[in-house]
């Protein structure tokens, strides 16, 4: 589609030229593209990431993992009520305007492509289990660079065979996860945990920093949103692929971490690069098992990579098309209308955080996870707003009480783990996040002047239009109206008589 096409979103068009019924998407396939991007590396350096904070980082996690599950309802109920590809953006865009629909997509894009590069540094420390032992800074970083690029290519190839690649490396990386998860939990020792708040200040700043490093592996829960123009029977299967995806997600989560704190002494546990590695070594003795994890994990991050390479083109091509993101990411080549510009600039923004981390950042894993979370929390924040904001105006007239009183409960569930989710971020992450988001208003103001310019006489002057003409019918999803368009309204009704 052209950049001449754009203006409001084209809900429920499936933009991969299927029409929905062959060549998208199924359940398993969305389901698989939510637990392949929730479960990328992350969890398996999590641990370690957590590991300052001592077990109480346990009890961030069930917190988290509540919070999760209230945002996967909200998303499911968000995306009936507006189909179509795009995700936080189009539901920001329906409730609240263009503006907040631009710095959703413009925080969301951050996200995706930050996040590209923190899957790949932890998928580094897998493949150094068999390279690169000495962990020397170039190597890794040629590593990180490969693990950006084979997904790209693999998403440069068509959407049948990113849903193929999605399931394959979903199930392969899922078995030794949930082996960890179950047979694991067997072998936990007391005596590996320490001190159950290791972080030296209070429990509640611990919970909070711990909760904000253990969201990012829940980031993700919402692709099968964000790709919904690609599911087939979105309506259906959307939904459903958010709530059963993060369900997964969660139980393997929380009995997985379990197990590693309880199996791999504390000492060891913070300075790990491979903690599920060397928890199934300490388990069964010798490499061999911890072999076979971490060739789970560098499966298990190529399919995230994969599933974010796709989401990072998705959203900002939805938001191009309605004038709301640069006109370069609408462009697209082949039948299944590859957004070749928005997977190729991603992995290059990618690789470039991916270089500067290793060359700057001390803790390189944690200091990106920090920022993709911030840069996350935004658009979620928003999503559960756009879902209470719909309750209050019309939820009343079109549910019955019982699920009114359900849906705004977990709505208003959602927000309060965003702002949480914020607030444990710490100072200089929220600086640099919202520094970062901010950078989006110049793009939004530079992508409005060619609409500004065509709304003025060639004098500057406003165009002439009769006084009595009948203001037009608003088209597609009603949208808020402001006060100046009200004042507009009264004026010309004043005038007609």
């Amino acid at each position: 589609m052209s950049a001449h096409g754009r203006g409001r979103p084209q809900q429920g068009k499936p933009v991969d030229g299927t029409g929905g019924a062959g060549g998208g998407f199924g359940l398993p396939a969305a389901t698989a593209l939510v637990v392949g991007s929730v479960i990328g590396t992350g969890v398996f350096a999590l641990p370690s990431a957590l590991a300052p904070y001592g077990p109480i980082a346990l009890v961030a996690f069930v917190l988290v993992t509540i919070g999760a599950l209230a945002l996967a309802m909200v998303f499911g109920r968000l995306s009936q009520r507006v189909p179509g590809s795009g995700g936080p953006y189009v539901y920001a865009r329906e409730a609240f305007g263009e503006f907040a629909g631009f710095l959703t997509a413009w925080s969301y894009w951050i996200t995706a492509w930050a996040g590209n590069a923190a899957i790949a540094v932890a998928w580094v420390g897998y493949v150094e289990v068999f390279v690169n032992k000495g962990h020397h800074t170039w190597g890794s970083v040629g590593i990180a660079l490969a693990g950006l690029w084979v997904p790209a290519i693999v998403n440069l190839t068509g959407v049948r065979n990113i849903g193929t690649f999605q399931v394959v490396t979903t199930v392969l990386k899922f078995l030794p996860l949930a082996f960890m998860a179950t047979a694991g939990l067997l072998f936990v020792k007391a005596g590996n945990f320490g001190a159950f708040n290791a972080s030296g200040g209070s429990a509640l700043g611990a919970v909070s920093a711990a909760g904000a490093i253990a969201l990012f592996s829940y980031i993700g829960l919402e692709t099968a949103s964000v790709a919904a123009g690609r599911v087939r029977e979105p309506k259906r299967n959307v939904p459903r692929a958010t709530v059963y995806g993060t369900l997964a997600c969660a139980a393997i989560y929380l009995l997985g971490t379990l197990a590693v704190f309880g199996t791999v002494p504390y000492a060891q546990l913070g300075s790990s690069v491979a903690p599920f590695t060397d928890a199934m070594n300490n388990i069964a003795g010798g490499h061999w098992a911890g072999n076979l994890v971490a060739v789970a994990a560098i499966i298990s991050g190529l399919g995230a990579l994969n599933g974010w390479t796709l989401i990072c083109a998705e959203m900002p091509m939805a938001a191009a098309r309605d004038g709301l993101f640069p006109a370069a990411f609408t462009g697209t080549r082949g039948r299944s209308e590859v957004p070749v510009f928005g997977i190729v600039s991603a992995t290059v923004l990618a690789s470039v955080l991916t270089v500067v981390s290793y060359t700057s950042f001390t803790k390189v894993f944690t200091e990106i996870v920090l920022l993709s979370v911030l840069t996350a929390v935004v658009p979620y924040l928003v999503s559960a707003a756009a879902q209470l904001y719909w309750l209050v105006v019309r939820g009343r007239q079109e549910l019955d009480r019982r699920r009114f009183v359900r849906d705004v409960t977990v709505a208003l569930l959602a927000l309060a783990f965003s702002y949480w989710s914020i607030q444990g971020s710490g100072y200089q992450t929220v600086y640099y996040g919202l520094f970062t988001i901010l950078l989006g208003i110049p793009v939004y103001i530079w992508l409005k002047r060619p609409r500004a310019a065509a709304s003025t006489g060639p004098a500057g002057t406003e165009p002439a239009v009769p006084a009595a003409a009948p203001l037009p019918k608003a088209a597609g999803p009603a949208r808020p109206v402001g006060l100046p368009a009200i004042l507009r309204r009264a004026l010309t009704t004043r005038h007609q008589h």
